[in-house]
């Protein structure tokens, strides 16, 4: 399988670059960092309300 060198990856780079500016993205950048901020705070939160529910369905003593 191909794996691209340090080469190849800064002719990426510079490409999106000129394809999207560096306005555009920093942008794109913070609203991937949010989303992925978004999908850990879901995470945990499912967490926090399974362990509840398990908390809640065992008899007390």
């Amino acid at each position: 399988m191909w794996r691209p060198g340090l080469p190849e990856l800064l002719i990426i780079l510079v490409l999106i670059l000129l394809l999207f500016g560096p306005g555009r993205i920093t942008k794109i950048a913070g609203e991937l960092g949010s989303g992925i901020r978004a999908f850990r705070e879901g995470l945990t939160k499912k967490d926090e309300d399974e362990s509840a529910k398990k908390d809640d369905t065992t008899p007390s003593p």
